[in-house]
């Protein structure tokens, strides 16, 4: 990661942190610099269970769109999406959490790719954030995958998805959404 590019992802993330200096003075001094920061302002943050998440990560890369920071936390075995803030979505699915306004993400320094919460995306400086559309179809394909590897019939495994004003968006098996 450039200097350039580290510091402005330090300065995105420290504008959610509860004392943005003592953030950026942690992460400047090279260690792991891991505070709360506040979720619902500048990003929401879908946590998912690792084996999921994992693979989701995977197949965001491959469909070749700009990811958002990924958080992995391989103590709690979770992986966490940056998305853009909806304070009218939830999404819904097994092991699944959405944190938004209100709520608080432990996240470390945007350099930290080791210990138990690190970046498998950093940020990028530039506030990128995953689309829910993208994680919808990531989280799909990852299912399925997952469903098929461990002989679970498709029809029975069914993906987090997001749901909007009490309404539902599901992922058929071509990978396009309907309510």
């Amino acid at each position: 990661m450039a200097l350039t590019q580290w510091t402005r992802a330090m300065e995105w993330l420290a504008a959610a942190a509860d004392d943005p200096q003592a953030y950026e003075r942690d992460c400047r001094r090279g260690g792991a610099g891991i505070h709360l920061l506040a979720a619902g302002r500048l990003w929401d943050v879908l946590i998912v269970p690792a084996c999921l998440g994992l693979r989701a990560a995977d197949i965001l890369n491959g469909l070749r769109v700009d990811p958002g920071p990924v958080l992995l936390d391989g103590g709690r075995r979770e992986v966490g999406f940056f998305l853009p803030p909806d304070p009218g979505a939830t999404w819904v699915g097994s092991g699944t959490r959405y944190i938004r306004q209100g709520g608080w993400i432990a996240a470390p320094a945007p350099h930290c790719r080791w210990g138990d919460l690190r970046w498998l995306v950093p940020p990028d400086g530039n506030g990128s954030l995953t689309t829910p559309r993208a994680m919808e179809l990531a989280l799909h394909r990852a299912t399925q995958e997952l469903a098929r590897c461990h002989g679970i019939p498709a029809h029975t495994s069914r993906s987090p998805h997001r749901r909007l004003d009490d309404t539902s968006t599901t992922i058929d098996s071509t990978g396009r959404g309907n309510r």
